[in-house]
């Protein structure tokens, strides 16, 4: 035991340049425990947590020991991620509709609009509600409108007559939970608007603050008009969503040859952006400074390009809507660029580790959205592999290669394309359920594209757009646009391009990237050593086992599992949404036409309910009427109604009917020896963008 601790200790040592690059993930471990509680936890025992973090963080900065310092940072980090978090929580919290109401009138103050399917989708600053039924009014609503959107700049007020409905909760245990999300982003309600808004007077914007976020979200608005003007359709959306990250009215098709080609970041404004523009500039401001040699040769010009290069890569970041990618991204950039002010080096990996601690202390809850996830994921694997890239750079220097910057340009778009793509698959799995298999073609094809056509227009249309000139640039633009388009979708169509695959379990993901951050980080044989909880990861994927039968919110949607393991629906679904996302996340490419089920799959139906056989031989019963309940409660081991059974289905090992559904949710059933059960309601917990039901009397 001695000599294994001193050899772990050696190594440690010898890497003690790397240890600050834990700190990110340990704050991100206690911001994950957070979101993982089944419960809220109190204020007070978080606040105190939070506070007793920086406590021991001042011990660690006194502590004369390495490893006792290292330790009590890391154990600082984690305390201080889970106050962070419920800190955030409580500095967001704003009232959350609890049931369907409307149609009603309202006033509200545009926040945000864009182009959404056939119409316009806008976020309000609600001012006045009418509907009082105990009820407070939310903060902001979201509310999509088929005629008169156009009306909806931001900064205006208008009166609107809408159907509101609280923020949906995931489709099945384990889904994307937009409820979560929404109440981050302070929405109480989501819906649909009756007619057209009437623009009326309404106050000004209160706060310092809240008047700078609206004049930035007026010109986003006025900039993505200006492009949609000049650019119409897919083309200019793509172009809004390259400049003002406005990714509204791009067409279903376009977006999934770009997403299926593996051409998806090309969306998301990120590090490949944000580089093109500041380095750009950068490049451009120095080359012009260069030609005038009185200023050349007496002014520091590489420092004033520095200057001129951050300022271009805030703005672009202000524009942009500062999402965490972009955030993160502009963070390296700005590193990068400080460094070369002050003449000092730029650490790569360590930029990335600050970048993610202040986004994480910034906003927590990214941890668990798939853009932060995703967007880390990708850039850690490129610095590691640059890292590497360096090294062996060192050792075959003064080789010479012909063609050695064409050589070496390609070469860097095959290796950030490969690396990005497998170090983005599992989390693509887990959110999207799905992986891309020629990212590398398409990336090679497209990437001399974006880096000489399309983010060169895009940044002169901008420079030219206060004066008007910007439709040539814009133009070139969209040609830039059009042509990676032909690539994505040549890419997306051909054979094997991109497979579904099945929702993987929360803990692979965390192994995986535990496993994953052990290899980037460090720099010795003993890295390899991330490759085991990678792979025991990797393990729990095949090990999971399937729900037998899948129920709706509405419950009369329900799907059963085979014999064959395929999911099959008893009648025609009436939530669709649910259906498809099940079939989605089931890792089955089949639509939900295609997957109704027949007599063949021992699933038969009439119009009193269905019964269907689970895969160990079992009886599941489906009702619709009372009439066949008394007879499906006696011969069934799991019965569904939608109609209430008030206790009086005693049969069955297990009942699940209207009320349990509208209480708990969408459920997942598995049926053996004894039947199991998971629902929505059990997995997103008693929290506060998920309020536990009250359980009615006699319930179990």
């Amino acid at each position: 035991m001695a000599r294994a601790f001193g050899l772990v200790g050696a190594a440690l040592l010898a890497e003690r340049d790397r240890w600050a690059l834990w700190l990110p993930v340990a704050l991100a471990t206690g911001i994950g425990i957070y979101f993982a509680l089944p419960s809220e936890p109190s204020t007070a025992i978080s606040c105190a947590l939070g506070l007793a973090g920086i406590v021991v963080a001042v011990a660690a900065g006194l502590s004369p020991e390495s490893f006792v310092r290292a330790l009590l940072a890391l154990v600082a980090a984690i305390m201080i991620g889970f106050g962070d978090a419920k800190l955030r929580t409580e500095m967001v919290a704003a009232p959350v509709l609890t049931h369907r109401v409307g149609p009603i009138g309202m006033d509200g103050q545009v926040i945000f609009a864009q182009v959404h399917n056939k119409g316009i989708r806008a976020v309000f600053r609600l001012i006045s509600f009418d509907f009082d039924d105990g009820y407070a009014m939310p903060k902001s609503v979201r509310v999509s409108f088929r005629v008169g959107g156009e009306l909806l700049v931001p900064g205006a007020t208008a009166h609107f007559k809408a159907v509101l409905m609280p923020p949906p909760a995931p489709a099945s245990p384990g889904d994307y939970d937009f409820g979560r999300a929404a109440w981050f982003e302070g929405l109480g309600a989501v819906g649909y608007a009756y007619g057209a808004p009437t623009l009326v007077a309404g106050p000004p914007s209160h706060g310092f603050f809240e008047r700078i976020a609206d004049g930035i979200e007026h010109l986003r608005w006025h900039m993505t008009e200006r492009i949609h003007a000049v650019l119409p359709g897919s083309t200019g959306a793509i172009a809004s969503a390259i400049i003002t990250g406005d990714r509204g009215g791009i067409s279903e098709d376009d977006e999934s040859a770009l997403r299926d080609a593996g051409l998806a970041h090309v969306l998301a404004i990120a590090g490949l952006h944000m580089a093109l523009v500041g380095l750009g500039l950068f490049w451009a401001i120095r080359a012009g400074l260069a030609l005038v040699p009185s200023i050349a040769l007496t002014q520091p010009i590489k420092k004033w390009a520095a200057v001129a290069a951050l300022c271009g890569a805030a703005f672009y970041l202000v524009i942009s809507g500062a999402q965490a990618a972009t955030t993160r991204a502009f963070i390296m950039l700005a590193m990068m660029l400080l460094a070369i002010m002050f003449d000092r080096p730029a650490i790569s990996m360590r930029s990335l580790a600050l970048a993610a601690a202040i986004i994480l202390l910034m906003r927590p809850e990214s941890l668990i959205e798939p853009g932060f996830q995703m967007s880390f994921a990708a850039v850690t694997g490129l610095v590691a592999v640059a890292e590497w890239e360096q090294r062996r750079a060192r050792e075959t220097d003064g080789i010479p290669m012909r063609f050695a910057s064409l050589r070496r340009y390609m070469w860097g778009i095959t290796v950030t394309s490969f690396v990005g793509s497998i170090a983005t698959m599992p989390f693509a799995a887990f959110h999207f359920d799905r992986a891309t298999h020629y990212a590398v073609l398409g990336n090679l094809g497209a990437m001399p594209i974006m880096g000489f056509v399309t983010m060169p227009a895009a940044a002169i249309a901008v420079i030219l757009m206060p004066f008007g000139l910007d439709a040539a640039p814009l133009h070139v633009m969209g040609w830039g646009i059009d042509a990676m388009l032909g690539v994505g979708r040549w890419v997306s169509h051909l054979p094997g391009a991109v497979s579904i695959v099945p929702a993987w379990p929360v803990a692979s993901l965390v192994l995986l990237s535990a496993g994953g951050l052990w290899v980037a980080f460090w720099r010795a044989r003993w890295r390899w050593l991330g490759l085991v909880p990678a792979a025991v990861g990797i393990a729990l994927v095949f090990l999971g086992h399937a729900p037998d039968v899948l129920i709706a919110r509405d419950g009369r949607t329900i799907a059963f599992r085979g014999a064959d393991g395929l999911l099959r629906f008893a009648r025609p679904p009436a939530d669709n949404y649910s259906a498809a996302e099940w079939l989605k996340r089931d890792g089955d490419g089949r639509a939900v036409d295609a997957a109704m089920a027949t007599p063949a799959n021992n699933i038969r139906c009439d119009p009193y309910g269905c019964i269907a056989q689970a895969r160990n031989g079992a009886k599941v019963a489906a009702v619709t009427r009372l009439d066949a309940l008394g007879e499906d409660c006696t011969n069934a081991a799991l019965v569904i109604s939608v109609i209430p059974t008030r206790g009086a289905c005693i049969g069955p090992k297990r009942v699940i009917d209207r009320f349990d559904v509208a209480r708990n949710g969408p459920y997942a059933v598995w049926v053996g020896d004894k039947i199991e059960v998971e629902t929505v309601q059990d997995f997103r917990g008693d929290r506060p963008w998920s309020r536990a039901p009250k359980k009615r009397a006699g319930s179990e």
